[in-house]
């Protein structure tokens, strides 16, 4: 059987979205066993955040952002950006205040939105000083397609959006609700455009149209490619697309500066000013555009789910959003994408498509993506306290699902906490195609759709569904994967390196409401482990008294380490297997790395990685020795080394506040294929010990041990492919 395998980051999105484009014509697959979930599933903690909801919350409001008065925040430069590794809380105002009250949350909004645009996508321009126009032309005969025609001037130069308007027939005059579907016209593919034909109306994007059946609701396109171009492989050049035009300073393409912003800006700009065409149309004197403005909704599915995300997240004028398996850069951490993923497995901010963001978020890539201020989590919580419902796909590994599942339980703390938990919710689920909707999936749309836009009272809209194997007529486990062609799934080929139901999500917020952002234990599940250096070990004297006979050893100090601009820094791993285990071969997967979180004086941090090298160690039986060595000061227990960076990117004194041991793995087939463990071993019946510890060659200090960490192999949903656990039972 032909197996479609991703060959990059382009081509990958560039499938997912053809399959978008196709889904109309594929229709709803049918039925099977794993169409249900767990819905009301537990609540994320909240035991530092008091829920101060007050009665009449608006569901949606009347301005495009009503805190435009809110000064912007300062914003500081990469060097001076703290270093956070769990999840930033986003009731934290960067000036340190912590407020959870609603009536500050629209600062805090503001204030996600400012760094999202600094850090993220680019400026959003407001169009103060645009002039906009608009015109709904009814259809000329009953059942057809009405066309709203919005045109923006701005210096001479003009951006027109033209969108198809269906109207439900023999349900009256209006106010009708409104559904905008994310859409596109065309798409350069290597250098290649492809054209398609405007959808039918109505039109539901990847929504199944029988949600809709007989409902008095609208729906009007945003095609976004009349605001710039979708280039889904290669760098493009955007400057002569019309939204670059309007705004020559904000470059495009192979403009890569400070000021840039990338094309998810201009399409949010698109989307804000389709909806000042809708609300002039309404107003028309002459067959006014019948619809209802506080019953907008957005929707859209893989990079056009982002799209829907930014336009609910941007414009509180969106009173409903429904962002369908957005996969990276829409509802996903990119931290966890990073620290727990293997490597080149999904999309992070180093494996992204460089068309669709600002330039300067390529200096977060890598272990970097600690210094974002902000996460795609808040991004989520931007909505609030209007309602979001998101959804995932766990056949596609690519679409980051665990992260996901992470920033999802935060984003519900969120809504939580500003007592509106019933506007927000999740369904992760499989076995169906990219954007498809299984039959059971259909009811929790049916219900956010009739009480945010329907406005009907006693609709359950709690909803966090994820694969959850106790429902074994309905999901099973392990979720095996699938390749996409010819219109459906046709191969499995890898699992999850975690397991849904125990994923330790709240260790990515228990932080929220402290001043110290560090995780309260490891990460450690499946062969992959995330170990820090908090907790030390004082080396083994017996063990080093037998590698140094005489008393020539000496122990090096565990205390406080710290470094200066151009040492020498070696960094390491020691293994030991336990038990009486029979000969076992042990390897470390490539990817893995030791990474120092180091501060400096006035304010500035950065991060310094040391990568380790892919090795194999092959164990006797009963051998419960450390390897590679016992002797604590041998250079085979330090696999990494590096120089302390010099020049603007560093400080001449440092202070290594924290370090982490990264056992990850690799992507098994290639880019945006399913990631291996970090470990493999050929015995999963004892346990194996992992210690890391870093060394300044030029002062000798040394940070001494971690506390060992104990391997986790169970579960073994790791891999089908050929990085599995071995097991041997």
């Amino acid at each position: 059987m032909n197996r479609l395998r991703y060959s990059g980051v382009a081509l990958a999105e560039a499938a997912f979205s053809l399959m978008l484009l196709l889904l109309p014509q594929i229709g709803t697959p049918p039925a099977s066993a794993r169409d249900q979930g767990t819905v009301g599933a537990s609540r994320a903690g909240t035991r530092r955040d008091k829920t101060k909801g007050v009665p009449g919350i608006p569901r949606v409001y009347s301005a495009q952002n009503t805190g435009a008065r809110f000064p912007r925040p300062h914003l500081p430069s990469f060097g001076r950006l703290p270093i956070i590794r769990p999840l930033p809380d986003p009731f934290r105002f960067f000036s340190g205040q912590r407020n959870t009250s609603f009536a500050s949350w629209e600062r805090h909004r503001n204030q996600i939105m400012a760094a999202i645009e600094k850090y993220e996508i680019g400026p959003v321009p407001s169009c103060s000083q645009c002039a906009i126009t608009a015109r709904y032309v009814p259809p000329a005969a009953s059942g057809g397609s009405g066309i709203l025609t919005v045109r923006v001037v701005r210096n001479g130069k003009t951006v027109t959006l033209t969108s198809s308007v269906y109207l439900p027939q023999g349900m009256g005059k209006g106010p009708f609700p409104v559904l905008i579907p994310m859409t596109i016209a065309s798409m350069r593919l290597h250098g290649k455009t492809i054209r398609f034909a405007p959808p039918k109306s109505p039109n539901y994007g990847s929504l199944p149209p029988r949600i809709f059946k007989n409902l008095p609701i609208a729906t009007i396109n945003y095609v976004s490619t009349q605001v710039a171009r979708y280039c889904a492989s290669g760098l493009c050049s955007n400057t002569k697309d019309p939204f670059y035009l309007l705004y020559p300073n904000l470059c495009a393409g192979a403009c890569r500066g400070a000021s840039n912003s990338g094309i998810y800006a201009a399409w949010t700009w698109g989307m804000d000013r389709l909806i000042d065409g809708i609300d002039i149309a309404v107003h028309q004197r002459v067959h006014p555009l019948p619809i209802e403005m506080k019953r907008l909704a957005v929707t859209g599915c893989s990079f056009a789910g982002k799209m829907a995300l930014f336009a609910g997240a941007f414009d509180e004028r969106v009173a409903l959003t429904i962002a369908q398996e957005s996969g990276g850069g829409g509802a996903t951490s990119w931290r966890f994408s990073h620290q727990i993923e293997a490597r080149n497995s999904v999309e992070d901010i180093g494996d992204t498509n460089y068309n669709w963001w600002a330039g300067q978020m390529k200096q977060f890539s890598g272990d970097n993506v600690y210094k974002l201020p902000v996460d795609q989590d808040e991004l989520m919580d931007m909505v609030a306290p209007r309602a979001l419902l998101e959804t995932g796909n766990t056949e596609f590994y690519w679409l980051s699902n665990g992260s996901n599942y992470v920033a999802s339980r935060a984003t519900q703390r969120v809504y939580d906490t500003l007592g509106v938990e019933d506007r927000f919710g999740f369904y992760l689920d499989g076995d169906h195609a990219h954007c498809a909707v299984r039959p059971a999936e259909v009811p929790v749309i049916e219900a956010f759709v009739d009480k945010f836009m329907l406005d009907k009272a006693d609709v359950n809209t709690d909803v966090h569904v994820y694969p959850n194997p106790a429902d074994t007529v309905n999901y099973g486990y392990p979720i095996v994967m699938g390749q996409f062609a010819k219109g459906r799934v046709v191969e499995g080929v890898g699992g999850y390196g975690y397991y849904f139901p125990t994923i330790d999500y709240r260790r990515w917020t228990d932080w929220w409401g402290t001043h110290d952002p560090r995780f309260p234990d490891n990460w450690n599940t499946g062969g992959t482990v995330v170990a820090s250096l908090k907790h030390l070990e004082r080396i083994d004297s017996a063990a080093a008294d037998r590698a140094h006979p005489g008393g020539s050893r000496r122990e090096p100090e565990v205390r406080e380490l710290k470094v200066h601009a151009g040492d020498t820094l070696k960094a390491g791993y020691e293994l030991m297997m336990g038990g009486l285990h029979p000969a076992v071969t042990v390897s470390l997967v490539g990817g893995a790395r030791i990474s120092l979180d180091i501060a400096c004086a006035h304010g500035h941090s950065y991060i310094l990685s040391l990568p380790l090298p892919a090795h194999t160690y092959s164990i006797p039986a009963g051998d419960r020795r450390w390897l590679p060595s016992e002797d604590p000061f041998s250079p085979l227990n330090y696999q990494g080394s590096t120089t302390v960076f010099t020049g603007s990117r560093a400080c001449s004194d440092g202070r290594v506040t924290n370090a982490y041991f990264n056992a990850t793995g690799a992507s098994e087939h290639g880019i945006a294929n399913p990631g291996g463990p970090g470990f493999l071993t050929t015995d999963v019946e004892d346990p194996l010990r992992v210690r890391f510890h870093v060394l300044d060659s030029n002062s000798g200090r040394s940070s001494g041990y971690s506390s060992a960490v104990t391997v986790n192999w169970i579960p073994l949903t790791s891999s089908n492919g050929p990085n599995r656990n071995p097991v041997s039972r």
